[in-house]
């Protein structure tokens, strides 16, 4: 299992989504940012308190969690 000592995960904060460094940002709002065509520059520039190795930790995370096995199953009717 990969180690992310930047991602957190609080159920107090952001209703428990991971989160960096225990901060009100989570990898999905970075992801989403990036996603949209903003570089990195951008997005720190943005947020003085973001870290460049936070942003390409939330990526590492992302591709990590991508990689998780998808495992069929059925429903009960």
């Amino acid at each position: 299992m990969e180690h992310f000592n930047r991602i957190t995960y609080n159920p107090a904060v952001m209703g428990g989504k991971a989160c960096i460094r225990g901060m009100r940002v989570t990898v999905g709002n970075i992801l989403d940012q990036l996603g949209t065509g903003r570089s990195i520059e951008n997005l720190l520039a943005d947020f003085p308190y973001l870290e460049k190795e936070d942003v390409l930790e939330a990526i590492r995370y992302a591709a990590w969690r991508m990689q998780e096995k998808e495992v069929p199953f059925s429903i009960a009717i």
